[in-house]
């Protein structure tokens, strides 16, 4: 009886040590994943704006290549589009001779680039959904207040297109979380990546990917949180009054 109790101590105090020797490398790749999620979102999102726009344009020299990006960059896995532009860069003529070197030889970089050039296209697509489904009314009021095409656009179609764009932009901002495990595969040190690396040194499989994926959980449930939050307080204008 004595033995088994000295041997459930033993490993407590093993799975103590375990924790304390591992948390530093699963605090860094929460910070990376963070800052690569919330980084491509941002520039994304800033991009996605004016495509969008350009995407509903009734000219077709905007409209197309616009088109041909977001269908390429939809209809391609986010890994191979990673793997191009990680690997890709290497091929460009000249270009290690040059400033941008040092900015595209470091790995974060390249997943950045690819990640943001995907969330754009897929929020491009959401958002000019959402400018499409603006209400005839609204514009024709706009237009009777002689408001002009860049004014209406600013004060009335894209505030309005983004409270209806934030249901399928927050399964967006989700999905970005989830495929920046990926990130790990090019030798970022994200939380997929610190999983792998405590795996590797200590053979613990288990205890390293539930970790993480308890953290993935946490930080999915609160931009769920976030996003209820926000469609509460944009959309209250669209609930039946008495509620």
């Amino acid at each position: 009886m004595e033995s088994l109790t000295q041997w459930i101590q033993g490993l407590l105090a093993d799975n103590t040590i375990f924790t304390l020797q591992t948390l530093s490398y699963y605090g860094e790749g929460l910070v990376t994943t963070v800052q690569l999620v919330f980084l491509s979102l941002v520039i994304g999102l800033v991009l996605a704006v004016p495509l969008a726009i350009g995407r509903g344009s009734k000219h077709r020299w905007i409209q197309l290549p616009i088109f041909f990006y977001c269908y390429v960059f939809r209809g391609t896995p986010l890994l191979v589009q990673l793997y191009l532009i990680y690997y890709g860069v290497v091929f460009i003529d000249g270009i290690q001779d040059t400033w941008l070197w040092v900015i595209l030889e470091k790995p974060f970089v390249p997943a950045l680039i690819a990640f943001t050039l995907n969330t754009a296209a897929y929020t491009t697509e959401i958002f000019r959904g959402a400018i499409k489904s603006t209400a005839r009314g609204e514009i024709e009021a706009a237009r009777a207040y002689g408001m002009s095409w860049w004014l209406m656009m600013r004060r009335i179609v894209l505030p309005s297109a983004f409270r209806r764009a934030l249901p399928a932009y927050g399964n967006e901002v989700i999905f970005m979380l989830h495929a920046s495990a990926i990130a790990s595969v090019v030798t970022i040190m994200d939380l997929t990546g610190a999983a792998r690396f405590v795996y590797a040194r200590f053979y613990a499989p288990f205890d390293a990917f539930l970790f993480v994926a308890a953290i993935y959980l946490c930080l999915t449930f609160s931009i769920l949180y976030l996003f209820r939050y926000l469609e509460k307080r944009l959309l209250v204008h669209l609930k039946p009054s008495g509620q």
